[in-house]
């Protein structure tokens, strides 16, 4: 099989021997992929003195073999998913991944507007559903998502507004990713800076629940005054300096984190949870209650567009997801 790899300094292209899946891994054939800020991060700590590390943690293609445990899956079947961080990514022509955390693809889509959505939904979905515990009976309470123009906050917009009918509250920056965000299905959109202020001008509801997508050292006195007592923040990016813990103390504020790879990383025993909710998405999908929020697309999958797209992540400035599709290494 072809891959592009990242050497510390460059991507490279290089052939890596064919590997049949054992137990519950599938063998796919990737037809499409999406980058990720994450695939930015992890290239971030490759040196010139790691070994060639395969990025990509999202993917679309066709499973092409499958492992003697697998029982979802069949050849021939077209399927999605993020993939496990600690694995080889999707930035080849095949890739060994665990049927727990594959989804089926959803019929109505191809297969590059499919692979924008397997990272962002799995990390929105659980940021609401397993982190911050929204369930039916939230619908009327208010969600505030900080930075909501990018993948995630796009998927949060929708599964929010299109599975629990929340109020909820966006922010963004430029008039294109406001506008998104209203796209999206957002009630109100917000600049980033001085959230308090403006929602004391627009008379807004004290959040229920906030899903910070920035760095949190930008918002968290912010959101610690803004969210209503006995209220719940998810962070997804890490803090870069040290806090006090008892600024959440009055108002009871419980504090969560969202790893979409803390599962597939621990192996942990509700890891066929992912396989669960990605089916869900698609099916969401193929209903036309939620749509693929893939904005940019690059073609083929090369060093060049690879290169070119993680340029693109670090400008820090996406609305929705960038795919690259066609498989010609």
């Amino acid at each position: 099989m072809q891959a592009i790899g990242y050497n510390g300094c460059d991507f490279i292209e290089f052939e890596k021997p064919l590997e049949n899946p054992a137990g519950q891994d599938l063998l796919v054939e990737i037809k499409a992929i999406s980058i990720n800020p994450i695939d930015t991060k992890v290239k971030q700590t490759i040196t010139k003195d790691s070994a060639v590390k395969i990025l990509g943690y999202d993917a679309c293609g066709v499973v092409r073999a499958v492992g003697e445990e697998a029982s979802i899956f069949k050849v021939g079947d077209e399927v999605f998913y993020a993939g496990d961080v600690t694995r080889d990514g999707s930035n080849a022509t095949h890739q060994l991944v665990d049927e727990r955390i594959v989804g089926r693809k959803p019929k109505s889509l191809n297969f590059e507007q499919a692979a924008a959505l397997p990272l962002t939904s799995i990390t929105a979905w659980e940021s609401l559903f397993d982190r911050l515990k929204i369930t039916p009976k939230d619908k009327n309470k208010t969600l505030l998502l900080i930075g909501a123009a990018g993948g995630v906050g796009s998927m949060a917009i929708q599964f929010s507004k299109q599975i629990i009918s929340m109020n909820v509250i966006a922010t963004a920056s430029r008039p294109e990713s406001k506008a998104w965000c209203k796209q999206m299905g957002a009630d109100t959109v917000l600049d980033h800076q001085q959230l308090a202020k403006q929602f004391k001008q627009q008379s807004l509801t004290a959040p229920d629940y906030i899903l910070c997508m920035g760095v949190p050292d930008d918002y968290l006195e912010q959101m610690v005054d803004l969210i209503a007592p006995q209220g719940c923040i998810c962070l997804l990016a890490n803090t870069q300096k040290s806090y006090d813990l008892n600024l959440l103390k009055a108002k009871s504020i419980t504090l969560v984190w969202e790893m979409m790879f803390t599962r597939s990383m621990f192996q942990t025993t509700d890891l066929i949870k992912q396989h669960q909710l990605l089916n869900k998405v698609s099916d969401l999908i193929d209903q036309q209650q939620i749509v693929s929020i893939a904005t940019q697309q690059l073609s083929p999958i090369n060093i060049d567009n690879i290169t070119k797209a993680h340029q693109l992540i670090e400008q820090g400035d996406m609305i929705g997801k960038l795919v690259i599709c066609e498989q010609h290494l």
